[in-house]
């Protein structure tokens, strides 16, 4: 019996911006989707004659790009947003570490959906969460983030964080905040085996990713690395976010950042970190050499005074480079279409100027960037045929973007474009700027519930 056709989706008469190798672009096109995959994508009108055509879209008035690969984020943040608003990082996560330390298993669930639903709705195809906080007694956090990605319909990385440097350790979190080195490791290894999924269509990934420098042992960074390369999987943390690291890794290790996570297993292709502000040329080239990449986070950082991260001195070495929302604590907004804005904007500050990135390089932050640092590049990322649906068509013909000729200038320069429709795996999520898999208000009733009841369980001590 022959197999039945895959359902096909057609959009045309849209501009197009493919992110390939090339940068091939269309000033009217079509895409065609087969299933779950980019069955073809060229200029002018689709192919005639396709069978199982179930859905054809005018596209007429909208950019059609990849979807967007969040690289880095805390989604339990989001019912922490809005304090400790005038703080660098150090005095932010004092300020809010004892607040965090209370969450439990249906706060991090409605933290987790209002997280991805604000990014979602703005684009994003591709999520990731890097959760570390595991109060004792808090429930099964893990399977609550990937649930809530699950019933969004988004794509998603977990990176299974971990502290074991707590207070009394000379770290930052409080001690019923933080695991052992043992329960750190068997929590980690145990989310791997029940939750990764090592398919090219995959839906749901684990990496290993303990927190920082100032809140793990070296042990848990070298035995996590060895437990990410044993389960073949992806690492990740943070890195050289602050001056103040800097200074914390000389006085703790003798050696800076990069020389610290190089010495405990924590430079190579299946690793990025997060930030990467404060990097010097060694740095750069350290990464570049063993294909380490980069989460760039430009709001975050502005937020919390860091500093601009080298971006255009990281491309050019050739480390791979992707955007990332961080958490909502130090990124109230919760999106990464303005990260493509803010990206450009903000590395022009820098001292390349008006020579840092233009409008397709932070498109390409945004899309196959973050692909490249998720280890994903080969599915998503760009448009081309044989790759996973995952697409969104941006509205560029209204008041915010009618008077801006071209497409891709108008998207990264312009206002917030509204989604018309993203696609996940051949599967829309949203549909007229607003999310189809869930209810927005209710999310937000929940998230809003479960902050004041988080607020309450802190003034009560």
């Amino acid at each position: 019996m022959a197999a039945t056709a895959a359902a096909r989706t057609i959009i045309e008469n849209c501009a197009i911006a493919t992110v390939d190798a090339n940068d091939t672009e269309y000033a009217s096109g079509y895409v065609v989707v087969a299933g779950n995959r980019i069955e073809s994508i060229g200029a002018g009108k689709a192919p005639e004659g396709l069978a199982n055509v179930v859905r054809r879209i005018d596209g007429t008035g909208h950019l059609v790009t990849p979807g967007l690969v969040n690289t880095h984020h805390h989604f339990y943040q989001w019912i922490t947003r809005g304090l400790a608003t005038d703080h660098n990082l150090f005095n932010w996560l004092v300020a809010l570490y004892p607040t965090w330390a209370r969450i439990d298993e249906p706060m991090v669930t409605a933290a987790a959906q209002g997280s991805l639903a604000m990014m979602a709705r703005g684009g994003v195809t591709t999520a990731m969460d890097h959760h570390y906080v595991f109060p004792q007694g808090s429930g099964d956090l893990s399977s609550a983030i990937i649930g809530a990605a699950s019933d969004m319909g988004v794509r998603f990385t977990l990176a299974r964080g971990s502290m074991d440097r707590s207070v009394k350790d000379g770290g930052l979190p409080p001690d019923f905040a933080v695991e052992t080195l043992e329960g750190a490791l068997a929590g980690t290894e145990a989310t791997v085996d029940q939750h990764h999924d090592a398919s090219f269509d995959a839906m749901t990934q684990v990496a290993v990713a303990p927190c920082s420098p100032f809140s793990v042992s070296t042990e848990l960074l070298k035995q996590g690395a060895e437990l990410a390369r044993r389960k073949g999987v992806r690492l990740h943390t943070h890195g050289s976010e602050t001056v103040e690291e800097e200074q914390f890794c000389k006085e703790l290790f003798g050696m800076g950042p990069t020389d610290y996570f190089e010495s405990t297993g924590w430079l190579g292709s299946d690793v990025w970190m997060a930030h990467c502000v404060h990097m010097n040329d060694s740095d750069i080239a350290a990464f570049a050499r063993t294909g380490t990449g980069v989460a760039h986070c430009p709001s975050s950082n502005a937020r919390l005074a860091a500093g601009i991260a080298r971006v255009p001195d990281m491309l050019a070495a050739g480390v791979p480079v992707g955007l990332g929302v961080d958490g909502t604590a130090s990124n109230e907004s919760g999106e990464l279409h303005t990260e493509l804005r803010n990206a450009l904007l903000i590395n022009r500050l820098g001292a390349h100027r008006e020579a840092a990135l233009n409008a397709r390089q932070a498109l390409r932050l945004g899309t196959y960037g973050g692909a490249q640092v998720l280890g994903r590049a080969d599915q998503i990322g760009s448009l081309e045929a044989g790759k996973l649906a995952d697409l969104v068509m941006w509205k560029i013909d209204g008041l915010g973007h009618s008077t801006i000729a071209d497409p891709v200038t108008a998207i990264v320069f312009g206002a917030a474009a509204p989604v018309t429709l993203s696609l996940v795996n051949g599967k829309p999520v949203v549909e007229d700027n607003h999310l189809i898999t869930v209810d927005e208000d209710a999310i937000a009733r929940s998230a809003r519930a479960e902050a004041q009841r988080l607020a309450r369980i802190v003034a009560q001590g």
